[in-house]
């Protein structure tokens, strides 16, 4: 498994602007801020066992009933808590991908079988992928959009895959965190499946849609209530804290601040791809709140040096130096980046 690095290490570079992680480009909304604020009074207890309230909430907003939901510290707990309650002997991922799908597979002794996404083919997963399902596969996680390309799954090839996975009694996983940020979202999701297949669960986070990934709050759909039951086991009882359970209530209701969001980043990503282009950098079709492209091998330290965070993706699998991820940020910004790297060109 390649180094475990994430984006968004403004704690090592220090005064940088960050483009390395990816999240709402408005920042998070004063209501969160504020919930949290309030939330204060509250320190002295315990976090409500269940997080019912939490629940209900996000249950009103994706339209699902509260029973088929569960929380953790962020996505990345769920994927933690999922791989811990089914403990996967072998489990299929393309590559490149989100890191932390094999991390916790690896730590339950799962064997990880890997399907390069070429880049003649623009990093989009191909139909041949399917060939690779077999009966001895437990698991298979896709993100849609993936990360760190941004680039969605063909919806006929989705369906393809989650029927097959059906029929060979295989467990699917797909992320749909970033879905927020693509035009019509409603088209890509399987939330619509998940009645009819048990084998589907769905990954989903406030990080990115409210930026608010210090609070750490992610959730998983799932109409599978066995499956629910065994992760809620492998699950800490207080997994959930008092200001992220606040918080989270008060984010379902920025209805307003995600659509402006996302016109925003639509509007930007277009400036932000025109501009990288200009400046040489070969940059893929990404459909999410990031742009990723191919540049320089010393773009991320002559970035650093003008006081720009970007996201190196040479430690993904699949990846090697000279690929890299930015988040579209708001429009002066996203000058600024693109200034940076000018002033190395």
């Amino acid at each position: 498994m390649t180094k475990h690095v994430h984006g968004g290490n403004i704690y090592t570079y220090k005064n940088c602007l960050d483009f390395s992680a990816n999240c709402n480009p408005l920042g998070t909304p004063e209501s969160v801020k504020q919930a949290i604020r309030d939330s204060l009074e509250q320190i002295k207890d315990y976090p409500q066992v269940g997080y019912q309230p939490l629940k209900e909430a996000i249950a009103a907003y994706e339209a699902v009933e509260p029973e088929h939901i569960i929380c953790g510290n962020g996505a990345a707990e769920i994927v933690f808590s999922l791989c811990h309650a089914l403990k996967p002997k072998k489990a299929l991922l393309p590559g490149p991908t989100f890191a932390e799908y094999e991390q916790a597979l690896v730590s339950v002794d799962c064997e990880v079988e890997h399907v390069l996404l070429k880049e003649e083919h623009g990093f989009a997963l191909q139909e041949d992928f399917v060939n690779w399902l077999h009966k001895d596969l437990d698991m298979v996680f896709l993100c849609n959009p993936n990360n760190p390309t941004g680039i969605s799954i063909d919806r006929d090839l989705l369906f393809r895959i989650l029927r097959i996975c059906r029929e060979m009694e295989i467990f699917l996983v797909v992320d749909e965190c970033f879905l927020d940020f693509v035009k019509e979202p409603e088209k890509h999701s399987l939330k619509a499946q998940l009645s009819r297949y048990h084998n589907l669960f769905l990954l989903k986070a406030f990080t990115k849609r409210y930026a608010m990934a210090g609070v750490r709050l992610g959730y998983g759909i799932s109409e599978n209530k066995e499956l629910l039951e065994k992760m809620t086991m492998a699950t800490q009882p207080w997994n959930i804290s008092v200001m992220a359970q606040e918080a989270g209530i008060a984010a379902l209701k920025e209805n307003e601040y995600v659509e402006n969001g996302r016109q925003m980043v639509f509007e930007e990503a277009k400036y932000l791809r025109e501009k990288l282009q200009e400046l040489g950098m070969e940059v893929f079709p990404s459909e999410a709140n990031y742009i990723f492209f191919r540049g320089p091998e010393d773009l991320f330290e002559k970035c650093v040096k003008h006081g720009v965070l970007i996201r190196d993706c040479s430690n993904y699998f699949g990846l090697k130096k000279g690929y890299y991820r930015v988040a579209v940020h708001t429009h002066e910004e996203n000058k600024k980046l693109i200034q940076s790297m000018q002033e190395e060109s």
